[in-house]
């Protein structure tokens, strides 16, 4: 039988003039696949929620994700708004002790477990919340990112483990902490201990507060539930992206319960800045700019200089010094200003911070001047009358050590 069929095999082949198994191997799969839907690499064009527009992601990554025709501010991840914060993107996470992974056993339609395994594969982070450490215009500073795209950036052990340890990071390096809150608040799948997570994390405000260094929130869409009761408004200075959503209730559940219609905007940056609920709504492009500005004035540090007004070879310096391996030293001069290591080192005396305090305090002051050690007599017994008191008490505002 085997030798029949074989013969028979044999006289098709040479019917057709080709073998059978090219037909099965070759011919049948291209006519699959024509009829098959051609498969698209993900995350390659992203629509816009607000006006439809595709954009590029290439396109959109490099434009810090803000839409270039309509600015709507989409979601950043939390490695990528580090590095866009930090000096070259180079910043040192910040770790903190692991807590018990499922202490309540939860299940809903899936087990607690597999949905953090699933949020882990897709964010590359432990939990929703990373913390780095680095410099920001040559200034150090902490600053902690809570991911949307990890379980909703909800706030669980886990995450409130990692903004605590960010913060007193920050105390022992006496420098400022800068948080980044977006979340529907605190995880239901670790009950009552992701909502004590609320005071701990207030406690570690408190520590900021008493050692006198700037807390400076950073709202971005959406900001809700118990992150908003708790840490995310209790900042010294709050900063909102433009259309961010900040709130406890949303406002459809807010709309049922007191069966009235919103007024358009409620809940939104610019709504909350016009009822003092925030103190400024910045665009993502100036953000780093302002953090850096808000930054060196609590701390009372000298100003940085802006880029575009830095020496054009001061990048080629950093790098010669950078591969040469050279230490700490004066490497040149720019505009009579020292520069070490690329950085500008600007020298300022007690009467220039006053007078730089003292500017613009009331509208009409007339400006402080004193009399040249040279001045003949008359010439100082001219300027009696002008105030010459050097008690920086006197005219320093109350600000952060």
């Amino acid at each position: 039988m085997a030798a029949r069929g074989d013969a028979k095999q044999s006289n098709d082949e040479k019917r057709l003039g080709l073998p059978v198994n090219w037909i099965n191997n070759v011919v049948r799969p291209k006519i699959r696949g024509i009829w098959r839907k051609r498969e698209m690499p993900e995350n390659r064009w992203v629509k816009c929620p607000e006006s439809g527009q595709m954009v590029f992601f290439k396109d959109l990554e490099e434009n810090q994700f803000v839409i270039p025709g309509s600015n709507y501010h989409m979601r950043m991840g939390a490695e990528a708004r580090l590095k866009s914060l930090f000096d070259d993107g180079a910043f040192e996470v910040i770790d903190y002790p692991e807590p018990a992974t499922d202490p309540l056993k939860f299940r809903d339609e899936r087990r607690y477990t597999e949905r953090l395994r699933t949020a882990r594969d897709k964010t590359n982070l432990k939990d929703a919340v990373l913390a780095g450490e680095g410099t920001l215009d040559g200034l150090p500073v902490v600053a902690a990112v809570q991911d949307f795209a990890f379980m909703g950036g909800s706030l669980g052990m886990a995450a409130g483990e990692a903004v605590i340890a960010a913060m007193l990071r920050a105390v022992a390096k006496r420098t400022p902490f800068i948080m980044f809150a977006a979340s529907g608040g605190a995880r239901m799948q670790e009950g009552i201990l992701a909502l004590m997570q609320l005071p701990r994390t207030t406690v570690a405000v408190q520590k900021l507060r008493d050692a006198r260094l700037p807390y400076i929130v950073v709202l971005t869409h959406p900001t809700t539930g118990g992150v908003t009761a708790s840490y995310a408004m209790l900042g010294d200075v709050h900063i909102a992206e433009p259309g961010a959503l900040i709130g406890f209730a949303g406002p459809r559940v807010i709309e049922q319960t007191i069966r009235e219609q919103l007024p358009e905007g409620f809940q939104r940056a610019e709504y909350l800045l016009e009822h003092g609920m925030i103190d400024m709504v910045v665009h993502r492009h100036d953000l780093r700019e302002t953090l850096s500005r808000l930054c060196r004035l609590l701390i009372g540090a000298p100003a940085a200089l802006p880029r575009e007004r830095q020496h054009p070879g001061e990048k080629a310096q950093q790098v010669e010094q950078a591969e040469s391996g050279q230490p700490r030293e004066e490497i040149g001069d720019m505009n009579g200003t020292e520069v070490v290591n690329g950085v500008p080192v600007l020298e300022t005396t007690s009467e220039d911070a006053i007078a730089v305090e003292v500017e613009g305090e009331a509208e009409g002051a007339e400006p402080r001047s004193e009399a040249p050690l040279a001045q003949s007599q008359g010439e100082a017994s001219e300027s009696e009358d002008q105030p010459t008191t050097n008690d920086d008490d006197a005219v320093r505002p109350a600000r952060h050590s």
